[in-house]
Parts: C-alpha cells; sequence; structure tokens
C-alpha cells in the first residue's frame, strides 16, 4: 500500500511543476490558453499511457504516471479517460449526464466557493 501511495505522491508533484512551468512559459492575459494547453495534451498522454502501459504490461506504472504525474498535470485527464470509458461501454447516456453534472456542478460548486469565501472578507 506504501508503494503506490508514495508513487502518486512523487507522480503529482512532477505532474503539478510541469503544470506550473507551462504556465509560466505561456502566459498571456485573457484566454487560458496554458489551462486549455495542458488539458488538451494530459489528455493524449492518459490516452497514449493507459494503452501503452497495458500493452507492455506496466499496470505498475500506472499509480505514478497516470494517477500522479498526469493528475497533478491536469485532473481534466482523468475525466476524459472516464467518459470515453462509459462511451465505449455503451453507455453513452450516462457519459453525457457524467459530462454535464462535472461540468455545471464544478463550477457551481466554484461560484458557490468564491460566494462565501468573498462574504467572509
Amino acid at each position: 500500500m506504501t508503494y503506490p501511495l508514495v508513487s502518486v505522491a512523487l507522480g503529482g508533484a512532477l505532474g503539478a511543476t510541469f503544470r506550473y512551468l507551462v504556465g509560466l512559459a505561456m502566459m498571456r492575459d485573457g484566454f487560458p490558453l496554458a489551462v486549455l494547453t495542458v488539458n488538451v495534451i494530459g489528455s493524449f498522454v492518459m490516452g497514449l499511457g493507459t494503452v501503452l502501459l497495458a500493452r507492455m504490461g506496466l499496470p505498475h506504472w500506472q499509480p505514478f504516471l497516470l494517477t500522479g504525474v498526469l493528475g497533478g498535470f491536469t485532473t481534466f485527464s482523468a475525466f476524459s479517460l472516464e467518459t470515453l470509458t462509459l462511451v465505449e461501454r455503451g453507455q453513452v447516456g450516462m457519459a453525457l449526464l457524467y459530462v454535464a453534472l462535472s461540468v455545471c456542478l464544478s463550477l457551481l460548486a466554484l461560484a458557490t466557493g468564491l460566494f462565501i469565501a468573498r462574504g467572509l472578507t
């Protein structure tokens, strides 16, 4: 149990560092290009990594690379994988519900957190 936790933690630290560096390199006013970039790259690498690690018989690398590094780089990659997994299982309605709930509830939760925090100051 300890090894996967350490792997995820180390991978997450690396992924978050990469995300920060991409943000610095692509710092712009206006459109959040850096966030879009890490989300797209992370989703692409999640797709590659999921299949290649399985084909190469290296599932023990998943906690470090997929959950840790990519999770730290962008949680959107995990969201993308879960959505397409539902589609591949033929659960298109469930996938659409998952997307709608994830986006809407996350935006609502963020707005609520902002509203509460701003009211405290």
